[in-house]
């Protein structure tokens, strides 16, 4: 009972901040404090929201559909390029600092190259979502493969094990922990990457749908669109925590032997 009640609790703060950070915004405008023309009120907002959902939500597809590719494709990228560095060493020491060199590089500076390069369909935003998601994946495996029980791949080696027979089962379970960790970052930079490159042109996509409104200073529906775009990122978080879940049944039992330990 106590722990449930710590859980509701715990649950209770951040949501009571938010609310009560509304009610200050929404008092603020109606004091006159905050122009409307320059910040609308939550509830402006909230019908703007409303009265737009159904053509957000087209948008929305559009976007999606871009994240979810590039997602997807960053995450094989990933997997098969930490695969060859924690393989040969020598492809770590020559390409890591590449890497971390194109992350340096700012999104704004790369998408207008994508454009121009790859035209206004959905080849330039997928291209930016590969490259922003595909290193925190890569990363988090070559960390997570680092922390590999040394122990036991001598264990296996001495059993007369593969290489690959020790990757599969000691390795790469030692790094999905971390490959989640990434890809919790990644789905939102998914979405933001998606979103970046449709403001330099498109025919559909929340960015796209902001560029039309931002032009129009109808600045109600900029902020519900991106409350949207913040709803589908925390949405997706969630999701993977979902999908970590019942991926590493080990972790669970983790958790289960601790919270028995706090109880006595």
């Amino acid at each position: 009972m106590k722990r449930k009640l710590q859980s509701i609790t715990n649950a209770l703060i951040p949501a009571s901040a938010v609310i009560l950070l509304l009610i200050i915004w929404q008092v603020l405008c109606l004091a006159g404090v905050l122009p409307g023309y320059m910040l609308p009120s939550p509830w402006q907002v909230v019908q703007a929201f409303v009265k737009d959902f159904p053509l957000m939500a087209g948008h929305m597809w559009t976007t999606l559909f871009e994240a979810f590719a590039g997602l997807g494709i960053g995450i094989v990228m990933g997997f098969v390029v930490a695969f060859l560095m924690q393989r040969f060493h020598a492809l770590y020491r020559a390409f890591y600092p590449i890497l971390v060199i194109t992350q340096t590089i700012p999104t704004l500076a790369i998408a207008p190259l994508l454009v121009l390069w790859l035209g206004y369909n959905t080849a330039p935003k997928i291209t930016l979502v590969v490259i922003m998601t595909f290193f925190p994946i890569t990363v988090g495996l070559l960390d997570g493969f680092k922390e590999a029980d040394l122990d036991a791949v001598r264990l296996l080696q001495a059993m007369g094990a593969s290489k690959t027979q020790i990757f599969f089962h000691i390795m790469l379970p030692s790094g999905l922990g971390h490959f989640f960790a990434g890809l919790r970052m990644s789905v939102s930079y998914a979405v933001v990457g998606a979103v970046v490159a449709e403001w330099l042109g498109g025919f559909s996509g929340l960015g796209v749908y902001m560029t039309r409104v931002k032009k129009s200073y109808a600045y109600d529906r900029m902020f519900a669109v991106i409350f949207l775009i913040t709803a589908i990122s925390i949405l997706l978080m969630k999701l993977v925590d979902v999908v970590q879940y019942f991926v590493m049944p080990w972790k669970r039992d983790d958790r289960s032997k601790t919270k028995m330990e706090e109880y006595k």
